[in-house]
Parts: structure tokens; sequence; C-alpha cells
């Protein structure tokens, strides 16, 4: 019988697409990497890998396994979390994920209180792009994701946890006045600076914004909030702006916040995890705290209202 340990061997190469960075990822010597999924091909008794100089590529039958192989070490971990949390809430190793436009903002209000109520929790954070969290989640790399929902994977259950409003971020001048209510169309679409694709805070103001015109928006795209909030305080354009990261990105007084007029814009954020996994108690429990600090530390709308 094949073993977890080369499934897991053989997963990694599918994913790195090369032996040597298979080896390096799993910390064993390309040899023994190798060696390990020659024997796992005898036992299948199929090729799964076509080797050529200085390449690899898996065959017809090689990527099926390696689809299999994933499902299995994903089970596999979701069996040894059950053995490790069953008899308690939030304690050994939990891996958390979350979106650049959610981590500096939610965070600091958030890690006080999971430190205090849950002390014999190791979290582990990661934070990148929504695509690559749910990748790495539905193979096992991540146990729950804070994000922006909703999701479309038929195999991840979610639950949402407050609504985020958008207001509009301009240049302040004398003549502004805050107390309005600006409607979508008098942005001026060449004027909207956005974070680059990928990001899914852009796609949710471009959908906000599409009846301004596809392909008339700014060509501008920044990695970080940090970068567009700069330039809209040197009067370069205007963004959308989530009401929770007001406190971090809106310390220029040469910055104005704006609402808009009902409906007003806003994306729900929410927790994520795979359905299969036996720790949904501990994701209601982190779920159930993130609320009480985000309302101990600052009044947020709640996903129900």
């Amino acid at each position: 019988m094949f073993t977890l340990k080369q499934l897991r061997y053989f997963e990694a190469l599918a994913r790195h697409g090369h032996f040597g960075k298979a080896a390096r990822a799993c910390s064993i010597s390309q040899p023994a990497l190798s060696m390990q999924i020659r024997e796992l091909e005898a036992l299948l008794k199929v090729t799964l890998v076509e080797r050529r100089p200085g390449e690899m590529r898996l065959t017809r039958e090689g990527r099926e396994v390696a689809r299999r192989a994933q499902a299995i070490l994903s089970d596999a971990r979701d069996l040894l979390d059950y053995g490790r949390h069953a008899a308690s809430v939030l304690n050994g190793t939990l891996r958390l994920g979350i979106i650049p436009s959610i981590a500096p903002y939610l965070l600091p209000r958030i890690l006080p209180h999971l430190e205090q109520a849950y002390p014999d929790l190791d979290l582990r954070l990661r934070e990148t792009l929504t695509d690559t969290l749910l990748d790495e989640l539905e193979i096992g790399d991540l146990d729950v994701v804070l994000l922006a929902l909703p999701i479309s994977n038929p195999d991840l259950e979610s639950a949402p946890l407050l609504n985020d409003r958008f207001l509009l971020a301009t240049r302040a001048t004398p003549e502004l006045d805050e107390r309005r209510r600006v409607e979508p169309d008098e942005i001026a679409p060449e004027k909207l600076m956005l974070l680059e694709e990928g990001h899914c805070l852009r796609d949710q103001a471009l959908t906000y914004c599409s009846p301004l015109g596809v392909g008339r928006f700014s060509n501008f795209g920044a990695t970080s909030l940090t970068t567009v909030m700069q330039m809209v305080a040197a009067g370069y354009g205007v963004t959308l702006l989530p009401e929770i990261c007001t406190d971090v990105e809106v310390r220029d007084e040469r910055i104005a916040l704006l609402r808009f007029a009902e409906p007003q814009p806003a994306r729900t954020i929410g927790l994520a995890w795979r359905k299969t996994s036996p720790r949904k108690h501990d994701f209601e429990a982190l779920a159930d705290l993130i609320l009480s600090a985000l309302q101990a530390a600052a009044p947020l709308r709640s996903a129900s209202t």
C-alpha cells in the first residue's frame, strides 16, 4: 500500500512542477523524493511523470492521481485536526488566511482579544490575495480564511460577519460639502484609482461603478491602499475606501470622505472553511470573538443589518 508520505511528495511535485523545488518544499533531498515517486508508480502500476532532461510533465494518469492525492491529504489533515481539537475549542494550531484589504485593519483589533480568550491557541497568519487563499484552503494548507463574501466554491462553507460600507475618498477642498451624499454617476471614471488586478476590492469597486462605462477607468493600479490614498491626497484622483480602513488610511487632512446615496455600496466580510473540516465549532467560536472584539473597539455594522 502507498503511504501518505509518498502522496505528499507527489502532490508537491505536481504543485511545483519541478523535482528540486518539490524536494525543498518537503525538506528532503531530490534523489529521495524521486525514489519515493518511482515507488508510488510501481505500486499503482502507472507512469505518473514524463521525465526529460531539465523538465518534467505529469501524464494524464499523473494529473488524475494528483487530484485524488490532494483530496486524500486534505481528508487526512481533517482527521488529524478532529483528534487534536475534539476535546476543546480554539487550541493548538490554527492557520488563518486573510486578504490584504482586511488584515491591517481588523487584526490589531482582534488579536489581543484572541490571545486573552484562548491562550493555548497557536495562530498562524497568511496574508495574500483571495484566489490564492481559497486554493490553499481547498488543499488543506489553511484551516479558515477571513475575506469578502460571497464565494462560489461548492466545497467551502462560509459565515458572514459584518457589512463594510464603501466611502468616496477625495481631495479636501474649501468648497467641498462633506455632509452631502454622492451618486455613482458623479464619479469621473478616468479619476477612479484602484488596486491592481487580482484584488477583490478592485472588482467590487468596478462592479458598483460599472454604469460609468467599461474601459474608461484610470489605468493606475496600486498594490496597497496606502499608495492609493497618497495619490488621492495629492489630488490625482478618487477611490472607494472600505469603512473599516478609515482609522488607518485617513490621517491626512488633505483627504475628505463622502458617503454614497442609498443604497450605499458595501462588501460583506466573513469566514470560509472546507465543508469537510471537523473544526466548525472552532470557526464559530472565532466568528463570535471577532464580532465581540470589533464591537468593543468600534461600532461596525453587522452582516445581519
